[in-house]
């Protein structure tokens, strides 16, 4: 219905409402180029980005088609790069032809894996401003349908699919004027006023699907007259097609896929997406429903719901990312048309994180042992928590938060866990360190997490002190008659290391000359083990080494132990003779030394100082004695007559406690003068004694004779007797020397005595040689009491370990020594002369570390003596020994995803040896890490990842770590690991080119299968499952591509006649990723059509002159068949009707010549049949040969019509008859009388682009003409 009105300008803005029309959904996933929206009005418009209102960081993302109306993407857009989603847009759509324009607004909802969606109810700020011309108005009133329709048409076509159902309109400020309901027009908008120039109208359209958007219309005259509402003449046939009703269309998605981020913990019924289907149709086949399937997780559809009639897509429950980060759902719109059509569409719904996971750890303690004096920057070990949520909100960063109360000793690397020490740590000063480790994700939705592990570090102990000893100088006081067997004094040495390194051994070194004393090595205990005798030795000086038991020992040899022997009162005083004799003259003085008494005592001091006193006197006794010297003196004046002879006794006295004493007899007999020497009847006495004689053994007897009578001769040692060891008595008139105290033939191997005789007042003497013959009275004594010697376990058979030897102080075969061992060690052997101990066989350190050896060493003597030392061979560790791993083969798994650092198993490997030759490191040098994937920590053998692994790269890795220990040269041990790489989905679907290239004939059967597009993901298991779908180009659907096999089917017959190409871009999904590739769907073509061929006509119009020979000799044209199928050859012939050959036919190409015998000037007009065919089919058609004669009197009164945008075709066929007749009827004449003889393009046309055509015909009949006279010129077209 036309609306009669002057000039009208019309404005109005539009506002739909939440997730209405006006939306766009984009995928991050798009590349460059993507179709986003068709913005187009049709032909006539211009369109542009208002980059004044659109935000930059959404305009450069897009590119608008200034002359089409089409928006594509000109990258692909970040998420991250949005400061709001969705994001505004402003087009404008302006009129080339008038001042008419278009400026919509639109929200930009963009979706993808990490995009975060901020849904909210729109304001009412306009979404959309139109100004329009409007003319043909002659009644002042118009129908709001019509308006309302127009307002809709244009809507860019992306937006469109409003109707006009229970839309109501008014006036500003007025109440409503018009209600439009489905099915009739009601009501008009009038203008009464002729002076009124505008009117005002706000509509509020809504159709059945309740979707509805606000329009204000400012309506301004003028009087320009116009062919529609909004619409130019040129548009009014398009226009006027719009408007037809279609049969039921299938609603359509805007996306074909949609993506969207929802935060998990949300509560239900959280609104996650709206998805919206447009069907254009009106009524229920309009109406659409919506429905949603899982796909890859059937347990997704417990999670999500859609609103079946508004497609808003709803959470059922809270969700939780860490047990599904991504659902993948199938979308279907269905509308209730006859037949139902529907769309589909897939939604991925990707599960945003929160950071509900506190950090883990690996270990909620962990316990670790290192060596003290480690170096600076030693790394002790790497712990590592990991935690469920995302990347952002596991973002681990460790600390020690105890660092300050154990006054440091270590740090931790705040990235990567690893522990390493700050200080060289001494177990003496601290054994124990327990770290606390505090692990902080730092996330920020809601806040930061933390976690807490206790790291126990156990400092071991080296050994590395040395053993002190409490005392400097230990001096003891021990009684010569102390009990054998009995504890002298103790020793004490302490070691601050631990366990054997700190345990104590003693043993005397040196000082125990004799062997009388024996150190408890465990307790340093000293015991006397034989009899000490202070006459013999006063004082011992033993030197004591205090040994630990760490490997190797460290030996502190300064302990001195003074063991000084006190003096008992063990020994009597024993007189050098008894009895004493002597004789003295009457005559002597008062004062008169009589006899010197003597007596010696072997102990010392005060236990040695005598005191001597007579016994047994009579009244009136003449002597007396000094009880210091032991002098007997006359004290009263002798007289023989009166005593002859006086007999007494004699005490000897010490001093000791108890007081010990000796008694003896002395007789002194009174002489006369006396006139003769007692005379020795040897002047020389030679003898030999055994230097073992016991006390009072008898020497020799020396006999003096004296001539007087009565004379009594007495003996005494006047010189010679050193220490007084021989002592001499008078007996049977003769003088016995016995032994007074035990011999030492290492002191004195020979005395010479001079032994005198005395009557009394006359003497003589005589010597005696008393050799001291050596006897076997000396053991052995070794140089120490305790041998240490060291002796690498590497060191070959026969190899000397140590020389001992022992002295003994005798001589001859007394000294003689033999060395044996006292247990057979198998390892070893002494030779029994030198003392070398040898190797018997190879040792090793790992089956024992050390030997002790007793060693005996025995004299010749007899009876025969020995002594006993023990020899500690500490067998050092040689680097013999490789690092043995506890297994063969390691395996283990880890997420390709997984960050660096992370832990992915253990090795572990042990070495027999000992110190550095067992310490063990952990390497890949020289083995295989997967080319820097992975690293191991050397200390504990923990394998982690380097880098970020591909599993689509490297699905297993075949490692060789070795264990290497610290000897010279270090030994190592190779172990085989293998770690498989566990799949995630990060590799999108991949289709073999981007584009594709299928052939499939034509007339396949409908529903069949005509192809299989397939892409391939490098993924494994679920990961791998891949979902296809056409999402471009399929309209009208032509094919329908399986979701699970990529087959292609065929849902309408393919007719390559009528197009022989489809492309459509597909899509393979990999939720959430995809990827595209256009598909050219080529059809083959088959002979399923018959040759096209029409009757035709052949017009040869004969110009004959003499001036030319102008006859065309050449190709006039082709025989106007033609074969839809193109790859069928024809096969032209003349079934009847040329038997004349006036025709020439090419019969492969159809091409037509003229016979020379037509030359001529007479007219004609011939009839002949044609036959086409393919070789399959055939067809025939008449052709109708004329030829006319052109005088020059048509010539002179032609005509030539210039035809604008004609072509010769189009004028041949169909248009030559009704041109004909057309200009016969305007000269009021008959067909026949128009001779059309020239159809020529103008080859003067000035202006690109046009196309005219030259037609020059005459209306007058021919004449008959004189051939011989005149010139000829030819014109002729074929139809």
């Amino acid at each position: 219905m036309g609306l009669q009105t002057k000039w009208l300008w019309l404005s109005f803005f539009l506002q739909v409402t939440l997730c209405g029309c006006f939306d766009l959904h984009i995928s991050e996933t798009l590349q460059a180029g993507t179709l986003v929206a068709n913005l187009s009005l049709g032909p006539g418009w211009s369109y542009k980005i208002v980059r004044t209102l659109t935000p930059r960081y959404v305009s450069n993302f897009l590119k608008l088609g200034r002359n089409d109306g089409i928006l594509t993407l000109s990258k692909k857009v970040p998420c991250a790069r949005l400061q709001k989603n969705p994001a505004p847009l402003y087009f404008q759509i302006t009129s080339l032809t008038s001042e008419n324009f278009v400026l919509t607004h639109f929200n930009a909802y963009v979706h993808g894996q990490d995009c975060f969606i901020k849904y909210k109810r729109k304001n009412l700020t306009p979404d959309a401003f139109m100004s329009f011309g409007l003319e043909g108005w002659t009644s002042p009133c118009f129908t709001i349908s019509d308006l309302l329709l127009d307002i809709s048409k244009h809507v860019p076509v992306a937006n469109r699919g409003f109707h006009s159902h229970h839309s109501v309109c008014l006036e500003k400020n007025v109440k409503p004027i018009n209600k439009v309901s489905s099915g009739h027009d009601s009501g008009d908008i009038c203008v009464h006023n002729k002076e009124r120039r505008e009117l005002d109208l706000f509509c509020n359209v809504r159709n059945s699907m309740n979707t509805e958007f606000f329009v204000r219309l400012k309506l301004r005259l003028r009087s320009k007259p116009k062919h529609g509402l909004f619409m130019d003449a040129a548009q009014e046939d398009l226009w006027t097609k719009r408007k037809k009703r279609n049969v039921n269309t299938a609603p359509q998605f805007q996306l074909p896929n949609y993506q969207v981020s929802v935060p998990e913990n949300e509560p239900s019924g959280t609104r996650v997406i709206t998805l919206k289907a447009l069907d254009t149709d009106d009524g229920d086949a309009g109406k659409v429903d919506y429905d949603m399937e899982a796909l890859f997780y059937s347990r997704s559809n417990d999670y999500f719901q859609i609103n079946t009639e508004t497609g808003s897509v709803t959470t059922l429950q809270p969700l939780d990312r860490e047990v599904k980060d991504t659902h993948v759902f199938k979308v279907t719109a269905t509308d209730s048309g006859v037949p139902k059509r529907s769309a589909t569409a897939y939604l991925t719904i990707t599960v945003s994180d929160t950071n509900d996971h506190s950090p883990v750890f690996e270990q909620s303690e962990y316990r670790v042992s290192i060596r003290e004096n480690v170096e600076v920057g030693f790394e002790v070990m790497t712990i590592r928590a990991t935690d469920g949520d995302a990347p952002s909100n596991a973002n681990m960063v460790y600390k020690i938060v105890n660092e300050e109360s154990l006054g440091g000793g270590f740090e931790i690397d705040p990235r990567n866990g690893l522990v390493k020490t700050t200080i060289r740590p001494d177990r003496e000063i601290m054994s124990q360190y327990k770290l606390i480790v505090v692990a902080n994700d730092q996330g920020r939705d809601p806040g930061p997490r933390s976690a807490t592990a206790t790291v126990h570090i156990t400092v071991e102990d080296e050994n590395d002190n040395y053993p002190q000893f409490t005392e400097k100088r230990y001096v003891v006081h021990v009684q010569e008659n102390i009990p054998v067997n009995s504890q002298v004094a103790l020793v004490k040495a302490t070691d601050n290391d631990k366990g054997n390194n700190a345990k104590v051994h003693y043993s005397i070194i040196s000082g125990n000359v004799r062997g009388q004393f024996y150190i408890h090595s465990p307790t340093g205990a000293i015991d006397v083990t034989s009899a000490l005798d202070y006459e013999t030795m006063r004082e011992y000086t033993l030197r004591v080494k205090a040994q630990d038991g760490g490997r190797p020992p460290l030996i502190n040899s300064t302990g001195l132990v003074v063991v000084q022997v006190v003096d008992v009162n063990d020994n009597a005083p024993m007189f050098v003779s008894t009895p004493f004799q002597a004789s003295v003259l009457e005559n002597v003085a008062i004062g008169y030394s009589v006899i010197h008494i003597q007596a010696i005592d072997g102990d010392s001091g005060s236990n040695a100082h005598l005191e001597y006193r007579l016994t047994d006197m009579q009244p009136g006794f003449p002597f007396t004695i000094n009880n210091s010297t032991g002098w007997i003196t006359v004290c009263v004046e002798l007289d023989r007559e009166t005593t002859e002879f006086y007999t007494f006794g004699v005490e000897a006295r010490d001093h000791g406690v108890p007081v010990m004493s000796s008694s003896a007899s002395v007789s002194v007999t009174v002489l006369d003068v006396n006139d003769n020497v007692p005379t020795f009847t040897q002047k020389v006495y030679s003898l030999k004694i055994n230097e073992d004689a016991v006390v009072g053994t008898s020497v020799v007897t020396v006999m003096a004779i004296d001539r007087d009578v009565n004379s009594v001769v007495t003996y005494q040692i006047s010189s010679g007797n050193t220490r007084n060891r021989f002592a001499i008595i008078s007996q049977s008139g003769g003088g016995l020397i016995s032994l007074a105290l035990p011999l030492d033939y290492k002191q004195e191997r020979q005395y010479v005595l001079t032994v005198t005789a005395s009557d009394g007042t006359r003497q003589d003497t005589a010597q005696v040689f008393i050799n001291v013959t050596d006897a076997n009275t000396h053991r052995p004594v070794f140089q120490s009491a305790n041998y240490q010697v060291l002796v690498s376990e590497d060191r070959p058979v026969g190899s000397t370990v140590v020389v001992i030897s022992a002295t003994d102080e005798d001589t001859g075969e007394n000294s003689r020594i033999t060395y044996v061992m006292e247990d057979n060690v198998p390892q070893f052997k002494i030779h029994p002369d030198t003392g070398a101990i040898t190797t018997l066989t190879e040792i090793d350190y790992e089956d024992q570390a050390s030997y002790t050896l007793a060693i005996i060493a025995r004299d010749n003597g007899i009876p025969q003596k020995s002594d006993t030392t023990y020899v500690e061979i500490i067998v050092l560790d040689a680097n013999d020994n490789a690092p043995q791993f506890v297994r063969d083969l390691y395996q283990g798994t880890v997420l390709e995803d997984a960050p660096v650092y992370t832990s992915v198993l253990q090795v572990s490997a042990s070495d027999r040896d000992s110190g550095s030759n067992g310490r063990v490191s952990y390497t890949f040098q020289g083995g295989e890490d997967g080319d820097g994937d992975f690293f191991i920590e050397p200390y504990s053998g923990i394998i982690r990842t380097a880098r970020k692994l591909d599993r689509e790269n490297v699905p297993v890795y075949s490692l060789k770590a070795f264990a290497v220990d610290k000897g010279v040269p270090p030994l190592k041990a190779a172990v085989d690991v293998q770690i498989s790489v566990q799949d995630i989905n990060d590799n999108a679907p991949v289709f073999e080119k981007d584009e594709l290239f299928i052939f499939v004939k034509e007339n396949s059967p409908v529903g069949s299968t005509v192809a299989r597009i397939t892409a391939t993901d490098p993924d494994e298991g679920t990961n791998s499952q891949i979902l296809y779908q056409i999402v471009e180009g399929n309209v009208p659907e032509v094919f329908q591509l399986d979701i699970f096999s990529g087959d292609l089917i065929a849902l309408t017959d393919l007719d390559y006649e009528s197009k022989m190409e489809y492309v459509i871009v597909v899509q393979a999904t990999s939720a959430p990723l995809v990827s595209r590739a256009i598909v050219h769907i080529r059809l083959l073509d088959i002979n399923d059509n018959t040759p096209v061929l029409q009757n035709f006509e052949i017009i040869f119009n004969n110009y004959v002159t003499n001036k030319s020979n102008s006859f065309p000799l050449g190709v006039i044209g082709r025989v106007p068949a033609h074969d839809p199928d193109v790859s069928d050859k024809l096969l032209y012939t003349f079934v009847e009707g040329n038997e004349l050959s006036l025709l020439l036919l090419d019969q492969a190409t159809g091409e037509l010549k003229l016979s020379r015998d037509l030359d001529n000037n007479r007219p004609l007009e011939a009839t002949m049949q044609v036959s086409v065919t393919d070789g399959l089919h055939s067809i025939s058609a008449q052709c109708t040969l004329r030829v006319t004669i052109i005088s020059d009197a048509m010539l002179t009164s032609s005509i030539t019509v210039r035809l604008e945008n004609m072509s010769q075709e189009r004028f041949l066929s169909p248009l030559l008859s009704l041109f004909a007749r057309g200009v016969a009827a305007i000269l009021s004449t008959g067909p026949d009388a128009v001779f059309i003889f020239n159809v020529q393009n103008d080859t003067d046309v000035a202006h690109a682009g046009a196309t005219i055509l030259n037609v020059t015909f005459s209306p007058c009949c021919p004449a008959a003409l004189d051939t011989s006279s005149r010139p000829r010129s030819s014109r002729s077209a074929c139809t």
